[in-house]
């Protein structure tokens, strides 16, 4: 079997965000040749790391295929608020739910060889399991072999518990040889502490006003008489999560992070910090480099926002290498 390099690939960065899934191309050599992206907020953000002058073909559901330049491969976070366990969990009932037919719609017009997709884990159990059935047989029907995976994060080189399904395509007829497609392997976890890096003043002590409520917040049925805040504050980088009734502590990573809910404390130097918008950037992956783009000019709300929406850029970069090793096994 010959190893011959395939052609650069070119892409499409749908539901982009803020452009996880690109970077995560990018690191592997593909192309990106537009996106399509509604939230202005997340433009913004995107235009910042990859520049004014790209593309954006809007609404995914608009698309008219032909609009679209030649291109090899699909990514996209599809909207997944409708089946996150911290969501109503609509579904295929949901109009957001239902962005796959528009994503399959472009596949079949552009005869597209490749695709990656993401959603969360919901998806899995959404609707006793009919939800993924009905995704896995119209990518099927459109002419795919799917290969997917429940996998996590933590995996991937990043220190955040996030459990993503990730989704590869490859068209029926490019497969020449049923060799099994090898999903990428663990990697070492890297400390915690690399990442809660910002030097921006993001202490949270009786000064602020949303102390009094944290402390509130301690003395909740849910709570009362289970944490020390003196014992807390002596273990440098623990990582406090507010955003349920029960406080959670985890040591050398952080819980997932998340479009809506945020309130994620840690401790540096004996003081309580807020995670911050540009600490979210690099916990998904992003470089420091491009987040330091960002940080001070973007708002942190929105910022944590929209890394709690991303794809994880290391989970992205290593079903792409996965997805090109397979596909130079068929040259």
């Amino acid at each position: 079997m010959t190893t011959a390099t395939p052609k650069k690939l070119r892409f499409i960065d749908f539901c982009a965000g803020i452009g996880a899934g690109r970077l995560g191309l990018e690191n592997n050599g593909l192309e990106c040749v537009g996106f399509s992206e509604i939230d202005r907020q997340a433009e913004k953000t995107y235009r910042s790391f990859f520049g004014e002058e790209e593309k954006n073909y809007g609404d995914l559901t608009k698309i008219n295929p032909n609009d679209l330049p030649d291109f090899d491969l699909m990514i996209a976070g599809f909207p997944c608020q409708t089946f996150s366990v911290i969501g109503q969990r609509k579904g295929m009932g949901d109009k957001r739910g239902q962005i796959i037919f528009s994503l399959t719609k472009i596949m079949n017009a552009k005869n597209l060889p490749y695709f990656i997709l993401e959603n969360v884990k919901g998806l899995l159990n959404h609707d006793d399991g009919k939800s993924i059935k009905i995704i896995l047989d119209e990518l099927d029907s459109a002419g795919y072999k799917v290969f997917w995976k429940l996998t996590s994060s933590l995996y991937h080189g990043v220190p955040q518990m996030r459990e993503r399904i990730y989704f590869v395509g490859i068209r029926k007829d490019l497969i020449k040889d049923e060799k099994e497609f090898e999903y990428p392997k663990t990697v070492k976890m890297p400390e915690l502490k690399n990442y809660l890096i910002d030097t921006d003043e993001l202490e949270f002590n009786e000064k602020k006003i949303a102390y009094e409520t944290f402390l509130r917040y301690l003395e909740n049925k849910y709570n009362k008489g289970l944490f020390s805040i003196k014992d807390m504050l002596k273990e440098d980088f623990l990582v406090i999560d507010t955003r349920q009734s029960d406080l959670r502590l985890y040591r050398g990573r952080v819980p997932t992070l998340r479009t809506g809910r945020h309130g994620i404390l840690y401790v540096r130097d004996g003081k309580f910090r807020r995670l911050s918008g540009y600490e979210s950037l690099l916990l998904q992956g992003f470089p420091k480099n491009l987040s330091s783009k960002v940080k001070g000019k973007i708002a942190d709300i929105y910022l944590l926002s929209q890394a709690g929406n991303a794809m994880t850029v290391n989970a992205v970069e290593a079903f792409g290498k996965s997805l090109i090793n397979f596909i130079n096994q068929q040259i």
